[in-house]
Parts: structure tokens; sequence; C-alpha cells
């Protein structure tokens, strides 16, 4: 059996895969709201409509989730840098000044995203030291203007334009 790769090299060569970055929030268990940076965050199926997320255990964001059954992701735009430092921070005040709505399931969506998704729980599996969220999703939305907040080689980035039109055929 092979060693496993030690975790500096696993988080520099996996610093080279370029993801989105989004602010995924949840009513707070004492009331409020809570949330965090994620950068593990897919689209899992169409059919049914499901996303994934994964948690780190130890934040406060994962028991808040754990007890609602319910999150919102907001895909931060290249101008939102700041929530993104912001929301990777531990700390209790994360939305505090922070423009948001709730959305109909209770949840925050961060005002100026790029897009947000209204998830619900269906179930989650243990995976290291964070747990993977399996969700339906059931709304959801986007602005027709701005650019993705893009993660890579642990710095912020962009994309200058898109590759396709959204509505052309996959290729």
């Amino acid at each position: 059996m092979s060693r496993p790769i030690d975790p500096v090299t696993l988080r520099r060569v996996m610093s080279r895969f370029a993801t989105g970055v989004a602010v995924v929030g949840t009513p707070h268990v004492d009331g409020g709201v809570c949330g965090l940076t994620v950068n593990a965050f897919a689209s899992l199926s169409l059919s049914p409509p499901l996303a994934l997320v994964c948690l780190d255990r130890g934040s406060n964001t994962y028991g808040c989730i754990q007890a609602s059954g319910l999150f919102t992701a907001s895909f931060l735009a290249d101008d939102q840098h700041d929530l993104s430092v912001r929301f990777a921070e531990k700390r209790e005040d994360k939305f505090e000044g922070i423009p948001y709505r709730l959305g109909e399931n209770g949840a925050p969506i961060v005002e100026g995203a790029v897009g947000w998704v209204e998830c619900e729980v269906d179930r989650h599996y243990p995976g290291g030291d964070h747990d993977i969220f399996l969700a339906r999703v059931v709304r959801g939305g986007w602005r027709d203007d701005g650019v993705p907040l893009v993660f890579f080689r642990g710095g912020y980035t962009t994309v200058a334009s898109p590759v396709h039109d959204e509505e052309a055929p996959a290729r």
C-alpha cells in the first residue's frame, strides 16, 4: 500500500485547481444568521437538483447547518474579496454590517453575489476533518453582470470573460 501524500504537498497540489468562492449561510441556532467561506462547493446533479458542500466540523456554521437542515450558497463576485476573507475568520459577527437578505428558507443571501442557491440538506457523510453535506437545491438566482471571484494558488483572481455563452449547448 502506498504512503499517503503529506498535508503540505497536498495543499500545494490542490491550490493549482482553480475554484469559485462562496459564502454558505444558515440561521444561527441562537437566532440571527451565521456563515463561512467555502471553495469546496459543487453542483452534483441537475435531475434531481443536488449540490454538495464540504464543511469543517470545527466551524460554528457546521453545527448551525446540522440544526437547521438548510443553507444558502452565495457565489462571490470579484469585488467581494473582503467578504471571502471576513467569512473565513473565526468570529461570531460575520454578517454585521454586510448587506444581505433572507431567502425563502430563512438563510442569508449575500447582496452583490453573482449567483446564489437555497438548499435543504438531504444527508451528510464523514470526510476526514470535514463532512460532505448533500443537499437538494430548491431555489436559485443570479445577476447578469459581474465576474466571479476565483481562488487559485493560495490567492484570489478572476476570469476575464466567459468561455462560452451559457445558452449555447455544452461542447
